[in-house]
This record gives C-alpha cells, structure tokens and sequence, in this order.
C-alpha cells in the first residue's frame, strides 16, 4: 500500500501491463497509446477541469473526452448562492482517438467545437488558457449565451496526485490519472449582461487528466477542493472503487504546494438522497469531515449496453484534516465536490 514512484518510466510494457504501479507526486510514467494492447474502442481519454470560486459563489466546468466509441464534451454554470446549474454537453461519434487530447498532462493544445458549444485548452509556459462558448446555456437570471477564458497558472515544484493501476480480472486494463489542485485562476466568462470574474489571489482550479482502458463495468466515489486554509493554498484529491488499489490508494491532501499521502477514505452517503448530508471518514482519522450539498449536478444516460449514472455534488466541507507531520487543519464551510458515479462502457 502506497507504493511511491520516484523515477521516469514507461506506462506500459510489451505486454500492455503497467510497469510499475503506483503513485507519484509528479506525472513520472510515459502514456504511448500506440502500446495499448486493446480496441481503439476500450481506450478512454479525458481532460476535466472545474474551476470555483469560494468567495463570489460561483463555478465552472469544462470537459473534453474520448471514449473510443464517442466522444463527450461538456460545459457546466454553477451558481452556489442559488443553488442552481445549467450544462449544456455534446458527441461526437467514433472519434477512436482522433479528438487528439495530447500523450502528456503538461503539454499540448486540443480544441473542439460545434453548434452546442466549443472548447479549447492550451498548456504552454506552466500556464493553462482555457477558452469556451455555449450559447444555450442560461443562468438563474434567465440570461443566456456563455463565453469567456480562464487562465490557470501552474508552478512547476506544484506536487500533484498522479497514480497508476490496473484491474484484478485484467492487468492489461489501466488507469493512469492525474490530479492537479490548487492552481491560480484569472479572468472569467459572461452570460447575457453578467460578468463572472475569477480572482488570482483567491481562487483556484483544477485538473483531472486521465487515459487508460477500462474494464465495462465501474463505480467510483471522488471528491476534489481546492482553497486557502489560515491563508495557506489547500486541497484534497480523495477517490476510490476504480481499479485495484492495492498499490497505492488516490487519496492526498494539499498544502503550500506539497502532497501529503492519506491511507483509506470512506464516503458516507444517503444514495436515496444526494441532497442530505454526507460524512467522511478515513482508516487513519486524517479526513474526518462533514458535507453539505448545494447543487447537485446529476445525469443519467442509457443507450442500448451504454450506461451512464451520476451525481457530482457540489457543496461545503467542515471537519478536520491532518498533514504529514502531525499539523491539524480546521475547515469551516470549505467548498468543493464530491461524485458517485456508475459507468457501464
């Protein structure tokens, strides 16, 4: 359990197995998709980022993905004050790779657009520029049409959850992810008349970057914050039920920049009800928080053996966390997110 990976490597051997499993505080494996011993339809590529902002109460979510059989592109307003969402999502059919999301989490620009919406990311210099347009997406007000930019800046010693690991029915089945807390955010988007600007000094957004094959059949639970604690930058990156965790857990927090590697946490949840409360608990008593939903972004999907459930919810963290050597932070109304998701692809 927690097996750290403190050298670059290859993801993936001759055989299509993870080298080395794992975690590690920097993106150490190399992905080659060439060396997936799989369909081009097994193959799942995606890059996630939410960027929230605790003080003006207010959210956004960009995804861009490919899943082999399709892709899936999404924009999602979030407005915590009134408790309300609107996500405006797309496909595009068979794309097997040719969405063109780069080999690398650090690297790269990949753009898409239709008449739903567009979406482009770029990385360049520890800097990511994020652009995006959905003209039917409304807010609270009734305002319609979103545009805007986000910039998020990425010092290069920012340590991040990045983990490695395969499945027990089947080693040649991975998850490579990487999870990117705490990162500076500027500039904003508008809807209608009204303009959401991000503050650089206090707010943050994230990242989740992931590529493997997956097996068909996964339910995970993740939660994800990032903010400032006592004025220190600080978040968490917690996650399970995906993959054989035997070899490391995903579970960290993160403070001044630097990883502090959790055992295991458990997600209390009243499934017959997203709404209330929740609870989390962890193996060595240094997550213990309490959550509050606010929105819950849900969808369901069913198409022919496509299955898709879920429930990202959006609300405030109170409780304690511990750091490495023994520190004990105290949050009060901390925003950020916690999921339950069922996939069947």
């Amino acid at each position: 359990m927690q097996h750290e990976i403190m050298a670059a490597m290859e993801l993936l051997d001759d055989d299509g197995r993870i080298r080395e499993e794992g975690w590690a505080r920097h993106p150490l494996w190399r992905y080659d998709r060439t060396a997936i011993r799989a369909s081009p339809l097994r193959i799942k590529e995606w890059d996630y980022y939410s960027i929230l902002s605790h003080d003006k109460r207010f959210g956004i979510t960009l995804t861009m993905s490919d899943l082999g059989y399709a892709g899936m592109f999404a924009i999602c307003f979030l407005d915590f004050e009134k408790r309300y969402y609107h996500q405006v999502d797309t496909l595009s059919v068979l794309p097997l790779g040719r969405t063109g999301l780069p080999p690398a989490s650090d690297e790269g620009r990949v753009a898409f657009g239709d008449g739903k919406l567009s979406l482009a990311f770029v990385y360049a210099g520890g800097v990511r520029t994020l652009s995006f347009k959905a003209p039917g997406i409304v807010n609270a007000e009734g305002e319609s049409g979103l545009e805007g930019a986000v910039i998020l800046t990425q010092p290069p010693d920012l340590e991040s959850m990045n983990i490695a690991t395969s499945w027990a029915e089947n080693r040649r089945a991975f998850y490579y992810n990487r999870k990117v807390n705490c990162m500076q955010a500027a500039g904003g988007f508008s809807i209608g008349s009204s303009r959401y600007e991000f503050d650089p000094g206090r707010d943050f957004g994230a990242l989740d970057w992931g590529r493997g094959r997956w097996t068909y059949k996964n339910r995970w639970y993740w939660s994800s914050a990032s903010g400032y604690a006592g004025g220190v930058p600080f978040g968490w990156n917690l996650g399970y039920g995906f993959s054989d965790r035997g070899p490391a857990s995903e579970n960290a927090l993160f403070y001044a920049g630097k990883a502090h590697k959790l055992n295991d946490v458990t997600f209390h949840i009243d499934t017959s009800d997203y709404s209330k409360p929740w609870r989390f608990s962890s193996s060595d008593s240094r997550f213990e928080m309490d959550f509050a939903p606010l929105v819950d972004r849900q969808s369901s999907t069913v198409l022919g053996p496509i299955k898709s459930l879920q429930h990202q919810v959006f609300g405030e963290f109170s409780g304690t966390a511990v750091l490495d050597d023994g520190t004990k932070l105290r949050l009060d109304s901390f925003l950020g997110f916690a999921e339950d998701v069922l996939n069947h692809w």
